[in-house]
């Protein structure tokens, strides 16, 4: 039996990225999936290469009409809807904050926070009736932990965290759970800055990313897919509330190695010796 079979999932962002991965792994454990995106082209080729057990539909989340048109599809087409994977996103305005332009600051919001509450709404009635439903919604490690991203985008991954933590704590009665996955550096079109280009550049620009975390390489977009899977499946039943960050250990600390350095130089180590006098 696989991970999830019968269940249904809409995914946003599931044109490219972390969304194509979870909506490949998704298919293969048995789910049906709408892939919700802006990308019409890609998302249309990806329901198409997946079968039966997929379908698209062009999604701005910004746009709570065509939010709720996904969730619509998916309960009209297979009759329920078990897993909400609130997952588009994008880098957002940058610059120091005294130069960010106010209508930028509420576009950035309104992708990354405003996208995962609409995501939220329109998913929570359907998992009420059902009295079941896992809510996972794509966070980041610079939304844990100051100094991991731009200014507005770390600040609204932080509030999407806060989200999930309450609402899990409102849903949970219903036996709806509410999870945020916290990736760190992860080799897709956003963090490569490639979004709609070729994804040959992802590959080009992932090996010129200087990791410095405990394990030393850079995540792949299979690597949050695996934990949305887990979080989709019955094998997290009592999980909920939680910011789970899969970042290779990178928003941990300091490495030992970086550590030793600064150590020597400032804390020259002494040895005790009794016979001294």
């Amino acid at each position: 039996m696989s991970e999830l079979d019968g269940k249904v999932a809409v995914i946003t962002g599931g044109a490219s990225g972390i969304g194509e991965s979870a909506a490949r792994l998704f298919v293969a454990e048995g789910a049906k999936v709408v892939i919700a995106d802006m990308q019409q082209e890609r998302g249309a080729a990806l329901a198409e290469e997946l079968g039966d057990a997929a379908l698209f539909r062009k999604v701005e989340v910004r746009q709570e009409d065509e939010v709720k048109a996904a969730v619509d599809l998916a309960t009209d087409t297979w009759g329920r809807l078990d897993c909400m994977f609130n997952n588009a996103g994008f880098g957002g305005v940058l610059g120091p904050v005294e130069d960010i332009p106010v209508e930028d600051f509420d576009l950035t919001m309104d992708v990354l926070l405003r996208g995962v509450f609409l995501g939220m709404k329109h998913a929570v009635p359907v998992m009420k009736k059902q009295q079941s439903g896992s809510i996972i919604n794509t966070g980041s490690i610079a939304g844990v932990t100051a100094g991991r991203g731009p200014l507005v985008y770390s600040a609204a991954k932080a509030a999407v965290v806060h989200l999930s933590k309450v609402s899990a704590m409102e849903l949970g009665e219903h036996f709806i759970r509410v999870n945020c996955l916290c990736p760190g550096y992860i080799a897709t079109p956003l963090s490569a800055n490639t979004v709609g280009r070729p994804d040959e550049l992802i590959e080009k620009t992932h090996h010129t990313y200087a990791v410095r975390q405990p394990i030393p390489r850079t995540g792949m977009p299979d690597d949050i897919a695996q934990m949305a899977m887990f979080l989709a499946s019955d094998r997290s039943s009592f999980v909920t509330g939680q910011a789970i960050v899969v970042d290779g250990g990178a928003a941990t600390g300091v490495m030992w190695s970086d550590q030793k350095e600064v150590y020597k130089t400032y804390h020259p180590i002494k040895v005790y010796n009794p016979d001294a006098g």
